[in-house]
């Protein structure tokens, strides 16, 4: 039976692209089912999955799981080959980390720079509190890069799940003209130029929905 991945907008749902980005990328097989988050019957569809009736969730048969985290913490220990954690324990335990500060964190980022793929790149100033969530965040990947990053381009050297869970903050230094150092930078580039990443891209560059809460303009 093929894993059912459950997903809000792709233009907007920046939870969504975390798990379906991992998976994309580890050639892991799913089907995508794709449910507006203004959709009067959201919450009753995504219910059948998901216990919190938000988005992103998973169903493997009778195994459901949701929790952009959880998800990727189920697809590591049911695709072991996936790679999407590093195998050394120090790395692993430092990208499990810097995955979970993303899960909880940085809310003035999120709230001041929602994800919108299909806006046109033009800066918008961050907030006091949202410039020190970028600062945090540009420290980490260089931190990481330099450390662990001797790989491959990615925070860990592969692509796995702590690229995943900073995916959407990816889009969001990129959409919003966010100046960024070279390191970063550079990290940045290697995220966008992954073809799972494209292809999200272009599905939501076609997509009809538009949720005015997400377009600051």
């Amino acid at each position: 039976m093929a894993l059912v991945l459950l997903i809000g907008n792709k233009n907007y749902s920046s939870w969504s692209l975390r798990p379906w980005i991992a998976m994309k990328a580890a050639g892991i097989a799913f089907e995508e089912r794709v449910i507006s988050l203004d959709a009067a019957d959201f919450k009753a569809r995504v219910h059948e999955i998901s216990a919190t009736g938000k988005v992103p969730a998973l169903a493997d048969g009778e195994i459901h799981v949701w929790e952009s985290l959880a998800i990727l913490e189920y697809l590591a220990e049911k695709f072991p080959s996936a790679g999407l954690w590093p195998s050394e324990p120090g790395a692993r335990a430092h990208a499990r980390s810097v995955a979970a500060e993303m899960h909880a964190g940085f809310a003035a980022l999120r709230s001041h720079l929602p994800m919108n793929v299909r806006r046109a790149v033009k800066p918008r100033a961050p907030t006091p509190e949202a410039a020190n969530d970028i600062r945090r965040i540009e420290a980490m990947w260089t931190d990481c890069r330099t450390r662990f990053g001797s790989g491959g381009p990615f925070l860990f050297g592969a692509f796995g799940a702590a690229d995943a869970m900073y995916a959407p903050v990816v889009s969001r230094m990129h959409t919003y003209a966010i100046t960024l150092r070279a390191p970063a930078r550079a990290y940045m580039e290697a995220v966008m130029s992954l073809p799972a990443w494209a292809e999200w891209r272009a599905a939501a560059a076609k997509e009809p929905w538009v949720l005015p809460h997400d377009e600051v303009d």
